[in-house]
């Protein structure tokens, strides 16, 4: 059997952490060739392998603190506390990390218990460098789903298996994360099903459409029109339904002419 084409979201995330791992290693080979953080008087090679290992390890961790907290904030629009709350989440495990791997790599020990405060502040500055980067790095891309191409093998789009009963063959207008559930917009009604948007968003694949928002996908189809102002953009659906457009999608989404 043919193997699956990857979904938009499952390629978004993909490159997500790949960046991740490049930023890492950069980050890795950069403190390495300035001896950052009194690590000049070790040879090359070990202060090389030192630090890409800590800084790949640091960037797995960071990623999965990503994951977890953009559960609940929305980092397009509070993109510092995010990165605050992010640094903080991963500063704790961190400091360990680098104070086990500081002492097996330089003293093939495991150094005192006391000696693990004076990591913090190297960590706090690097977890706040990269953070910093990986967040404003990851701000320009839509997750966009596509129409299916006209062809009666074409593969059908898993979302509407999920309809209630109601909204059975109705056209999706647009889907709406509230809390853990999410309203679907039809041209039938709306109605509410468990569900992440994330996920839907992977099963939308099929139909015409983005993710505008943190909580919206929109279907390309029902957009009547824009509103700007404020730096911000609200489209305006089918039914009069007001779909929000955030700041890093907004110029994606004018590029794909949305509007």
């Amino acid at each position: 059997m043919p193997k699956a084409a990857m979904t938009p979201l499952a390629a978004d995330r993909r490159r997500t952490f790949l960046r991740g791992l490049i930023v890492a290693v950069l980050g890795g080979v950069f403190l390495a060739m300035t001896g950052a953080f009194g690590t000049a008087g070790a040879a090359l090679g070990p202060r090389l392998a030192y630090w890409v290992v800590v800084m790949v390890l640091g960037g797995v961790w960071g990623h999965l603190c990503s994951a977890f907290v953009s559960r609940f904030l929305d980092i397009d629009e509070r993109p510092w506390l995010t990165i605050a709350v992010m640094v903080v989440m991963i500063t704790g495990p961190a400091c360990v990390l680098v104070w086990a791997a500081t002492g097996l790599f330089f003293a093939q020990r495991l150094y005192p218990l006391a000696v693990l405060p004076q990591v913090v502040v190297p960590v706090v500055v690097v977890t706040a460098a990269v953070t910093t980067l990986n967040v404003f790095l990851g701000r320009a891309r839509p997750v966009q789903t596509h129409a299916s191409p006209p062809q009666p093998a074409a593969r059908p789009v898993r979302f509407l298996e999920r309809l209630p009963m109601k909204l059975k063959g109705a056209e999706i207008r647009a889907v709406q994360a509230e809390d853990h559930y999410l309203r679907i917009h039809t041209d039938r009604g709306s109605d509410l099903i468990l569900m992440r948007l994330s996920d839907a968003v992977e099963e939308l694949e099929g139909l015409e459409g983005a993710q505008t928002h943190r909580s919206w996908w929109v279907a390309r189809e029902a957009v009547r029109g824009v509103e700007r102002g404020d730096g911000r953009a609200t489209l305006t659906l089918d039914g009069g339904l007001s779909a929000p457009v955030s700041r890093r999608y907004a110029r994606m989404l004018r590029d794909a002419e949305w509007w």
